[in-house]
């Protein structure tokens, strides 16, 4: 398998130089040349087969041979290494638990599996020269990345991260390691992160410094094992005979979580139709609806890890759906829903389905449900990505007190936060270039 860039400026590469490079020469995003269709037979047998054995026959064909087998094997095994429970609530509507890894974020398997593929790549290649990790987050992304990457020797991880938008716990999971995890505070938003992330890879001053590679979604190794999260409620499903019409309603921030959804459904698995679910950033649904792609100011929410305007993945959907919105509109809708919205969902889900979701989860319950509207014969699957403890003072106050901490959260309450201020392109650069 050989990747290019979007750009098509760049020469194709394989899978571990896409990995370590993250963004091709040209800065655009590296793509499959192809999406692989996985046999009728594995479709057929399915429900029979493990996470892990499922898990390595979708990626094999995207790592090729830059990883053996064992290997690959092996590095499944330890980044799957927790459930992705399935929990029915009502009548055709199901979520998917994607908030049962060390950091209690669906962006734990992404962070696992390229943490260790890099760290295979680099040893692999006996490489001298540290690689640093930058990477910009709206939240989640921030700690994922931070404990994926804890102690891989070879690699040092700069995240940035918008002061004041993200939830207590969410800074706490990435400013409290220390080790070669660095975190960078920003006076902005995650977009403001993000475009000073973007520009630090084309500042030849740094790069000339330091190999750089980000553990974005925009990074293919974090980007393509989300696909697994829909093979896993599809494996379920099928055991249950509920698999025929099969919805999926996606939180999107960034959209690289439904972006692999739809590699999954590309792959062979039958999906009636994906839902974009976003909150009042609503860069997409406006596409959708007029075909023209014009990103608005971020605006803060409460589910903050989606405060995204201009979501860098969104160039990969297109081209899934040969840049032809037409034809993305057939598997593709998405909606938008504001605050108070989100908070009567929260509501509605606790008091009369007896369930605690985030507000992420909310948002694509409301999604979901939306769609079905029009579609009572369809099975939907809205998925839960992260813990609703990360966003106490959003969740407290529609379902009471939550006193009952998950370990991986407790053991951070009373951890120092460390974290270094940098409010302009000229602080991180200045970083980069002494540390």
């Amino acid at each position: 398998m050989k990747y290019y860039s979007l750009n098509k400026k760049a020469p194709a590469v394989t899978f571990d130089e896409a990995v370590i490079r993250g963004i091709a020469p040209d800065k655009g995003l590296y793509f499959p040349e192809s999406i692989p269709k996985l046999p009728v037979s594995f479709w057929e047998n399915i429900e029979h087969l493990s996470k892990d054995e499922i898990a390595y026959t979708a990626m094999k064909p995207f790592v090729g041979d830059t990883i053996d087998d064992d290997s690959l094997t092996e590095i499944i095994a330890d980044v799957l290494s927790f459930e992705f429970p399935l929990v029915e609530l009502e009548k055709n509507v199901a979520t998917l638990e994607l908030f049962h890894g060390p950091t209690m974020a669906f962006k734990d398997v992404g962070a696992r599996f390229m943490a260790r593929c890099l760290g295979y790549f680099l040893e692999k290649n006996k490489q001298q020269e540290e690689v640093t990790v930058l990477v910009a987050t709206s939240g989640d992304t921030g700690g994922a990345v931070a404990r994926g990457f804890y102690k891989v020797p070879g690699i040092k991880v700069v995240i940035l991260y918008p002061s004041g938008k993200v939830s207590e716990v969410q800074e706490k999971q990435l400013t409290t390691l220390g080790e070669n995890i660095t975190a960078l505070e920003v006076d902005g938003n995650f977009d403001d992160c993000q475009a000073m992330v973007k520009r630090a890879f084309l500042d030849e001053a740094i790069t000339n410094k330091r190999q750089l590679t980000s553990a974005n979604s925009i990074n293919i190794a974090r980007w393509l094992p989300q696909s697994l999260y829909y093979l896993f409620a599809f494996k379920k499903l099928k055991e249950q005979g509920k698999s025929d019409n099969l919805v999926f309603s996606v939180p999107s921030g960034n959209f690289g979580n439904i972006c692999a959804g739809m590699v999954a459904h590309l792959m062979g698995m039958p999906v009636k139709q994906f839902v974009a679910a976003v909150n009042s950033n609503t860069t997409i649904p406006r596409f959708m609806e007029s075909g023209k792609y014009r990103p608005a100011p971020t605006v803060a929410t409460i589910s903050n890890a989606m405060d995204v305007s201009d979501p860098s993945n969104f160039i990969r959907v297109l081209q899934l759906f040969e840049n032809d919105k037409n034809l993305l509109s057939e598997k593709f809708t998405s909606f938008s829903y504001c605050d108070a919205q989100t908070r009567g969902a929260m509501r509605h889900i606790y008091s009369n389905l007896e369930y605690t979701a985030d507000p992420h989860g909310a948002v694509g319950y409301l999604g979901l449900k939306d769609y079905l509207k029009n579609e009572p014969d369809a099975y939907g699957v809205f998925l839960e990505t992260a813990h609703p403890v990360k966003f106490l003072p959003a969740v407290e106050p529609v379902v009471g007190k939550i006193t009952d901490l998950p370990k991986q959260i407790a053991v951070l309450m009373d951890a120092k936060k460390e974290s270094i201020n940098a409010n302009s392109y000229a602080d991180l650069k200045n970083y980069l270039l002494r540390s």
